[in-house]
């Protein structure tokens, strides 16, 4: 055990050398093109440190793009993207790996590792970033897998795991180097509610118990407006609004409205631009109720 105080210890060191600045990610008038076509476009985020953020908006709008651009993984067409002060596209390979290390990702539907057992999962960050003593791995991978409800799951093999749990150990994973930016694509996709609600009770949970930031692209508005600080929404590669879940709430912006209530039509039109349906059909009848 004094040797994990001094682990958490000099992992705290780090955390604060890591939050130096109130934002712990901002990305300014940042703008990503996919062979030419314009996927986002001047996007302004500041996400101070602690904080847990949702990004929202419709398929294909640029979501897991934007987190992938925070991870390093792309470079933006134009703008910056600095995490804890440091443009992540300016930074060399080595320079990126290190500050991938202080990064957790939970990926959508979990992807672990489907010939390591629960346990070996949750440990391999650890194996692989670290010269840690295998006790001490021990400890540490029992100790994430009893927050998040699965320490006696360890022995398991993940086909023998439901999708909640899967995604529990994958949230164990991700917080098994203690991060201080954590990010989440779609982490409540193919729950059933009271997993659902878990998961989402976890993120919230494990942030503040961490003292970490948390970026979740998501679809689940209910979900969402109980745990998060505060929530952008994109559409067509550029934020159309953000505010608190209260703004959002209390918010008539007509694409925020249909969002949030789910509505077929709106500024996201329900019917793909087409030509006339009389057109299509030879018809010259009246087509109203065709439309």
């Amino acid at each position: 055990m004094q040797a994990y105080r001094l682990l958490l210890l000099s992992g705290l060191h780090q955390l604060r050398k890591f939050t130096v600045d109130d934002h712990l990610v901002s990305i300014e008038n940042l703008c990503f093109d996919y062979g030419g076509k314009p996927v986002l476009r001047g996007i302004d985020m500041h996400i101070p440190k602690g904080r847990v953020v949702a990004i929202m908006g419709g398929s294909g709008c640029g979501k897991t793009t934007l987190l992938r651009l925070i991870g390093g993984q792309l470079r933006p067409t134009s703008g910056q993207v600095k995490v804890a002060g440091e443009e992540v596209s300016a930074l060399g390979l080595a320079e990126l790996y290190a500050l991938r290390r202080r990064m957790g990702m939970l990926f959508q539907f979990g992807a672990l590792f489907t010939d390591l057992s629960v346990f070996d999962n949750v440990a391999f960050p650890l194996r692989e970033h670290t010269d840690l003593p295998e006790s001490m791995i021990r400890d540490l991978v029992l100790m994430k897998l009893q927050a998040v409800g699965l320490r006696g799951a360890r022995d398991l093999m993940p086909s023998a795991l439901s999708g909640g749990m899967a995604r529990r150990v994958a949230l164990a994973r991700a917080v098994a180097l203690d991060p201080a930016l954590i990010l989440y694509d779609e982490p409540f996709t193919g729950l059933d509610p009271i997993s659902l609600g878990v998961i989402g009770h976890l993120i919230r949970r494990l942030n503040d118990a961490l003292g970490a930031t948390s970026i979740m692209v998501t679809h689940d508005v209910h979900e969402s407006m109980q745990m998060v600080d505060y929530i952008y929404f994109i559409s067509a590669g550029t934020i159309v609004a953000e505010g608190t879940p209260d703004e959002i709430r209390a918010s008539r912006d007509p694409f925020v409205d249909q969002f949030v209530q789910a509505k077929a039509d709106g500024p996201v039109p329900y019917h793909f631009p087409a030509p006339n349906i009389a057109a299509d059909f030879g018809l010259t009848m009246d087509t109203g109720a065709l439309a």
